[in-house]
């Protein structure tokens, strides 16, 4: 075991982690030059196009130093916060974290929540500065921001460039220098923590684990702590680029199992894996359950899909713990589900993988937080769709999700922040300088006001200076209000929204607005109108179509034209009242991009 390392990599997105990955994997001679591609460990397409990480990948590389022989277990983490759950359970699984900082932009918000994650952890952390080798790389600046954050001296940062490779071997040294071996008993009942767990067509279900205590050989029928279910043990092995299947797993050690599991749900992401003869008394601890953020409703295209979807989003969830759905119907939309996700990035995400991966095209309606609803008994009922919104009449209060959000930008920056944040009903609680050109902002603000746009526009306000981060500050009441969409007099309620009564009428008639260019136009007029109970705060008119009747006379009476104009009208009349409006894909859509 005292040749054993575990490590993840934490870092703001973008600042380089994968591209220092891929250079520590072809210094240890673990993938030649042959299979090297840029972000080897992303194994995705997404993930390729986008140029971000969005799985935590595992991988073992062995090297020598100073005569002895070591094995390095990395995790390559994600730098986008909301995949921050995944950082978590890979900090989980370590001793140590590189810390990497982008020498060119400095500490960001990001940086800083997942540090805190892995100090909570109590890991060693090893400080890397990346992209020395850009001329815009200020290190004096950069360096003093780190020692600010975390306290080491200057001789512990290390220089390196993920793009020429400078520096890895310093890195590789200092891993096997500073990150403490993993503590555990190879002689105690065994006791592995799942970490991860992908989906193989013709394997089952493929776990990863981490083993604290104990030995686990091939062959050895093992146990789920939380589910119970009990399997063998058919093949183990450590993950390199591939499966390198091996006969025995001793403490300390990152590897796999495969045991023919075909049920998504017997394997739980954070669950312990014991032997069934010798079983652990107890579950690791140290894992949190995923706390959704934004809710959305996933649709199939066609109602017959329903059960397909279901598969795909169960298999789904294997490989991504943090999507979280239950079953759901809609009046306009049919049988779905209702999904929590960690943010807008997480959501579209999901939504691309099921299209590519599972060829699932699906409809998202509006996103929303979940509210809580008191009654004025004093009952409370937690609402995540505006549909289940009780009658006005029965409300006591309603109170809605706040987080503490923090804004890293250029002091240059900060008016037209601020000038955001408050137009979100954001409340500035904290500014901290935390250099002379370098801003920390505090805010106080509703979750459901971020939910839709407001990563973009402070990315545009800030020329994509700012960083932003947030965690959950409890609930607050506040004065809102059901709005719902009619078109033609029926309600759409996969428009419904829950908003702030200051919002509601500006946001209805943005709605508004935007069905009348999406939705076409029939032989009848169409009223598209936004209410709040019974009460209608905007309305357009979609015109209809119309045939010119009168083109059959020439010559002769008024009377006679005017009596075919009449019988047009009561066609349209009785059209009116029977004809069904649809409503295409594209209106829920573009609800999402209002502005």
């Amino acid at each position: 075991m005292k040749h054993i390392r575990n490590f993840c990599i934490i870092a703001h997105i973008d600042h380089g982690k994968s591209t220092l990955a891929d250079r520590l994997l072809q210094t240890t001679g673990t993938i030649s030059d042959r299979q090297l591609q840029e972000q080897t460990l992303d194994d995705m397409d997404l993930e390729r196009e986008r140029g971000i990480t969005i799985k935590s990948h595992a991988i073992q590389m062995r090297h020598t130093h100073k005569g002895q022989k070591y094995v390095l277990n990395l995790i390559d983490t994600p730098g986008h916060v909301d995949f921050s759950y995944e950082v978590s359970r890979s900090i989980a699984a370590c001793e140590g974290a590189l810390l990497i900082v982008d020498a060119t932009q400095g500490i960001e918000a990001q940086t800083i929540s997942n540090l805190y994650l892995a100090i909570e952890h109590d890991l060693e952390i090893v400080p890397v500065l990346n992209k020395m080798d850009l001329q815009s790389a200020d290190p004096e600046e950069v360096s003093d921001q780190i020692i600010d954050l975390i306290g080491c001296d200057i001789e512990d940062i290390l220089p390196a460039s993920g793009k020429t490779g400078m520096g890895v071997d310093a890195i590789l040294e200092a891993i096997i220098d500073r990150v403490p071996q993993p503590k555990g008993d190879p002689a105690a009942p065994l006791q592995a923590m799942i970490f991860d767990s992908v989906f193989n067509s013709f394997r089952g279900i493929i776990a990863y684990y981490r083993i604290l205590n104990g030995t686990l050989n091939k062959g050895d029928r093992v146990r789920f702590f939380n589910t119970g279910k009990t399997y063998n043990a058919d093949e183990i092995g450590a993950l390199g680029l591939d499966l390198l299947p091996c006969e025995q797993m001793g403490a300390g050690t990152v590897g796999y199992i495969i045991s023919g599991i075909k049920n998504a749900k017997d394997v739980k992401v954070g669950d312990t894996l014991t032997l069934e003869e010798n079983p652990c008394d107890a579950a690791v601890k140290g894992f949190e359950d995923v706390k959704p953020m934004v809710f959305a409703g996933i649709y199939p295209v066609d109602t017959e899909d329903y059960e397909e979807l279901r598969f795909s989003m169960e298999k789904l969830q294997l490989n991504d713990a943090s999507l979280v759905f239950e079953p759901e119907s809609s009046a306009a939309l049919g049988f779905g589900f209702r999904c929590g996700f960690l943010g807008m990035l997480h959501m579209e995400i999901i939504q691309e993988r099921l299209e590519r991966e599972f060829d699932m095209i699906v409809i998202t309606t509006v996103p929303n937080v979940s509210y809580h609803c008191f009654s004025k008994k004093g009952e409370k009922t937690v609402i995540n769709n505006p549909s289940e919104l009780p009658n006005p009449s029965k409300i006591g209060r309603v109170e809605e999700p706040f987080i503490k959000a923090q804004v890293i930008t250029k002091g240059e920056y900060v008016g037209s922040v601020m000038n955001l944040c408050i137009g979100k009903r954001g409340q500035l609680q904290n500014q901290v300088y935390l250099t002379s050109d370098r801003v920390e902002l505090t805010f106080s603000m509703p979750l459901g006001e971020i939910v839709f746009d407001f990563y973009d526009k402070l990315k545009s306000v800030s020329r994509g200076y700012a960083s932003f981060d947030y965690f959950p500050d409890g609930y607050q009441e506040s004065h809102l209000v059901k709005l719902d969409i009619l078109i033609n007099g029926d309600q759409v309620d996969a428009l419904s929204a829950l908003v702030h009564r200051s919002n509601a009428y500006e946001l209805g008639k943005k709605i508004c607005a935007k069905l009348k260019e999406l939705i076409p136009r029939q032989q009848f007029m169409i009223a598209i109108q936004a209410a709040i109970g019974a009460k209608i705060i905007a309305r357009e008119t979609v015109k209809q179509v119309r045939k010119d009747v009168t083109a059959k006379c020439y010559g002769g009476d008024i009377t006679r034209k005017r009596k075919l104009l009449e019988k047009q009208k009561k066609g349209k009349k009785r059209m009116r009242q029977v004809g069904n409006v649809e409503v295409p894909q594209a209106a829920f859509l573009a609800v999402l991009k209002l502005d």
